[in-house]
């Protein structure tokens, strides 16, 4: 086995240590006693739009990384690589679900039916958020590191109190998914927030994003043990999932959800991934990781290994993969045209979003700034 790769099982063993995997690297499906019966929901309607989530999540995410380096965003955190792991856990939720994310699921959202392109709205500077949590079940993206888990935790907590929980109703029951790298489990917060989240047996599935790196160090620099043990430190069941593969990364965290949804409490999943492109614009990964270490990962990039296993298995064709690739540059032509497009709005927008709903104070604040504005072009026409 090489270094680089944790042992995968084939067990239903909760060993911390074992990588729950489904697709080996050549798309070959694998066994697993404990996880098939979730794969199981995925027929090949379902597989094939699991591809397509990947490839547009990736594309958007590539245009996006382009229009930053000329000069359209101010700064943008690539996913490339992690498209597996955010799609497939993200596939697994349901509408009522409700997503904390970092600053890097682009993927996550979109299978919460939000148009990718929002995000940018943020990383162009015009709008401290861009959208509505509500409206697709997604917060904004948190760039205080850990911070969020803390608040997905007391939302989950919520839930419960409000009675949302263990009811037996599909369509009622529901959880929290909060996303973080491996990086924030260094943080306070990411500690503090698992206690709670045990303690009081929360709905709320922590999906740790392990790609490796935390800026520029690595995992073997921040602990060493597999980062899914930290869940048993505080009794909650955790697990290891080799986050290149979709299907795996979907049945655990459709498990997760089912235990969380009906009363079980939380559970960790530490999703080992890679990040394939930078941390940020920002930085340059040349500079901390070797050529032969991508090398090795681009080897087991998560959209070949589910394109092999279509059409090994004779689930798409070739003119499919035409289709979804037509689709994806669709997408980049789109999100280029969209960016291009947004220009930041008056400052009248800090009234905007004070209060959910009307206040008499802020109307009237919002008054006297208008008229504050109008008297220097009154004064200007005045000359």
């Amino acid at each position: 086995m090489d270094t680089l790769t944790p042992r995968p099982g084939t067990s239903s063993s909760a060993d911390p240590d074992e990588l729950v995997r489904l697709l080996d690297p050549a798309g070959r499906r694998l066994d697993h006693s404990r996880y098939d019966r979730w794969a199981a929901r995925l027929g090949p309607a379902e597989l094939r739009e699991l591809y397509r989530d990947m490839v547009l999540a990736r594309r958007f995410d590539t245009e996006a990384t382009a229009l930053q380096r000329h000069g359209e965003l101010g700064l943008w955190p690539p996913s490339l690589g992690q498209e597996a792991a955010q799609v497939g856990s993200g596939r697994a939720m349901r509408p009522q679900d409700f997503v904390f994310p970092s600053y890097r699921e682009h993927a996550v959202a979109h299978t919460r039916g939000m148009d990718m392109r929002e995000l940018l709205r943020v990383f162009r500077g015009i709008e401290h958020g861009g959208w509505d949590p509500l409206a697709h079940n997604f917060h904004l993206y948190t760039f205080v590191i850990g911070s969020h888990t803390l608040h997905a935790t007391g939302y989950a907590m919520g839930i419960q109190r409000d009675g949302d929980v263990a009811t037996g109703d599909a369509d009622r029951d529901r959880a929290v998914v909060v996303y973080f790298g491996d990086g924030a489990t260094s943080q306070g917060d990411v500690h503090e927030a698992m206690v709670f989240a045990a303690v009081n047996n929360a709905p709320v599935v922590f999906v740790c994003q392990n790609n490796q790196w935390a800026i520029s160090v690595p995992s073997s620099g921040q602990t060493t043990v597999p980062l899914a043990r930290r869940g048993a430190g505080v009794g909650i069941p955790s697990v290891r999932v080799d986050g290149n593969d979709v299907l795996a990364s979907y049945a655990v965290t459709a498990e997760a959800l089912e235990r969380a949804r009906s009363g079980g409490g939380p559970t960790l999943i530490e999703a080992f991934t890679y990040r394939m492109g930078a941390h940020t614009t920002s930085d340059d990964p040349t500079r901390y990781r070797t050529s032969a270490e991508e090398d090795y990962w681009r080897d087991r990039d998560p959209i070949d290994r589910l394109r092999a296993h279509l059409g090994d298995q004779g689930l798409a064709d070739d003119a499919f993969f035409a289709e979804v690739e037509a689709a994806a540059e669709e997408l980049g032509a789109a999100t280029r045209d969209y960016c291009r497009a947004l220009t930041p709005a008056g400052p009248e927008q800090m009234f905007d979003h004070v209060y959910g709903a009307p206040h008499p104070q802020v109307a009237g604040e919002r008054e006297w700034f208008a008229g504050y504005r109008d008297s220097f072009e009154d004064a200007e026409a005045g000359r």
